[in-house]
């Protein structure tokens, strides 16, 4: 199985430098990978390097702990296309989700999408799947699944990664009409090829290279 088109080359480190994403962008350019995706101080850069070719500048809104206000996520948004993103990862606000504040959770949500719709940008909703119950992730996916977005993204990487298990109930609930991306562990190419076959069709990690050899 062909994996490079599914990778997003991810580097979110606090202490990444720009020659790091540098050489993020160069491998994933060389290698096929689908996008690159870096904190948003970083996306001009990535833009200007990708310029060009097949791979997608991405970065991350509401990063990691989506507690950031509704209004907030949505200036980090236009402030993405302004600056050359193709994708936004954004994070849902996990402790609304948690305190069983649906409606607001719906709200976000559906204006994080509308807004990344507006502007052309494909749109990942993170519902950081190790920190909620069974119950809990299925009531965010259905409303990630109605709120129209392009994904739904297991985790950030920084409480816990994706499980094939997760994988395979998110791509049962949401069906077909939404693509899922597994995201956070993903070390090996073995468990990378489980997550796929579970349903992913995209993989978040940092790990891009070791997956391919």
């Amino acid at each position: 199985m062909e994996l490079a088109g599914k990778i997003d080359h991810t580097l979110l480190k606090p202490e990444a430098t720009e020659k790091d994403i540098v050489t993020l962008c160069h491998e994933a350019v060389k290698h096929g990978f689908a996008s690159v995706c870096v904190n948003p101080s970083y996306l001009c850069t990535a833009a200007r390097l990708l310029h060009g070719t097949s791979v997608a500048p991405s970065t991350v809104v509401g990063f990691p702990l989506g507690a950031a206000i509704t209004e907030i996520k949505v200036q980090e948004i236009l402030a993405a296309k302004a600056h050359g993103a193709r994708e936004v990862d954004c994070v849902m606000n996990i402790g609304r989700a948690k305190s069983g504040d649906w409606k607001a959770v719906q709200r976000d949500i559906e204006m994080m999408v509308q807004t990344a719709q507006s502007c052309g940008l494909k749109i990942k909703i993170i519902i950081e799947t190790s920190l909620l119950d069974p119950e809990e992730k299925k009531k965010a996916s259905e409303i990630v699944k109605e709120s129209g977005a392009d994904f739904i993204k297991t985790s950030t990487g920084f409480f816990g990664g994706a499980t094939v298990e997760d994988v395979r109930n998110l791509r049962e609930w949401v069906g077909p009409s939404l693509k899922v991306k597994a995201s956070g562990g993903i070390r090996t190419k073995e468990f990378a090829l489980e997550l796929v076959k579970a349903g992913a069709d995209r993989l978040g990690t940092s790990s891009g290279l070791a997956l391919l050899e």
